[in-house]
């Protein structure tokens, strides 16, 4: 595959790596996997501790502890370490870059920050998928500067493939990790509440976490193939003095709406400190 760089020069992208690659860097892979799109053994995963991509190099991808390698074999990067190794990290392929689409999915980090150490030259682009990659369902937001249009479409093509995607401005981006890649975790802890809820009124447990996560999916395809606001699709479904209406209120009196919203605005709160050069 080809593509263009801000210069107007063809990017070779058909090789890509994903260095430290974690439960993030794994549901990209298995993503890209899944489409198609990369042939797995085109795909270069790094981790210190390899063993534990035994299972993905059995599909295929090229696994190493060796990020310098990596690097030189790709011409897309795809970072994926905490905050706190990204800074060792970019000292040592730095040196070994040349041409290369860095796309960072390090939660906090600004692209000056970055362009601190790699140089304002390299392209940079940051993004936030969450886990449901792995599944092509990713919800997955993008920004870069001015300076890197081009390189934009890029990332954002791979990652339209494994998910729906959405380019932001930067400053957004500690609210998207909140909102995109923690919400995968609040969601779940609201199914599995209504799972517990479930067994409460009498259902086993399989049966209530069937239920509950088989209504969470509806809900949500509602929404986004009906391109309806939640509070329409609820009208829909209560009636005066119904079932529906008494459980809502309950919920509401007990915080469920103002619980959401405190997680979401706190977790953006510690995104925004995750990363310090100190």
């Amino acid at each position: 595959m080809l593509s263009f760089n801000q210069f107007g020069e063809k990017m070779d992208t058909s090789t890509l790596s994903i260095l430290g690659c974690g439960n993030i860097g794994s549901a990209i892979a298995q993503g890209l996997k899944k489409t198609g799109e990369y042939e797995t053994d085109h795909v270069i995963l790094t981790k210190r501790k390899v063993k534990s991509l035994d299972g993905l190099q059995a599909y295929g991808f090229q696994i190493t502890n060796d990020n310098v390698e990596a690097v030189k074999k790709s011409s897309i990067v795809i970072i994926t370490v905490g905050p706190s190794q990204l800074m060792s990290l970019l000292q040592e392929i730095t040196p070994h870059l040349n041409n290369h689409l860095i796309i960072s999915v390090v939660s906090g980090v600004k692209i000056n920050e970055i362009q601190d150490v790699v140089g304002n030259k390299t392209p940079i682009i940051r993004a936030m998928p969450n886990t449901a990659a792995d599944l092509c369902e990713s919800m997955t937001c993008l920004s870069t500067i001015s300076n890197f249009e081009n390189e934009l479409e890029t990332a954002k093509s791979l990652f339209d493939h494994i998910g729906k995607t959405l380019v932001i401005d930067e400053d957004q981006m500690a609210s998207a990790t909140a909102l995109g890649a923690c919400g995968i975790a609040f969601f779940l802890r609201a199914i599995r509440a209504a799972s517990q809820g479930g067994i409460e009124i009498g259902f086993h447990s399989n049966e209530a976490f069937t239920i509950a996560a088989q209504t969470a999916r509806g809900a949500a395809t509602l929404l986004l193939n009906n391109d309806a606001h939640p509070e329409a699709e609820i009208d829909r479904v209560t009636t005066p003095m119904g079932a529906t209406i008494a459980g809502l209120n309950e919920m509401e009196h007990q915080g469920f709406s103002s619980a959401m919203i405190k997680g979401i605005t706190t977790s953006t709160e510690k995104v925004s400190k995750l990363f310090s050069k100190e």
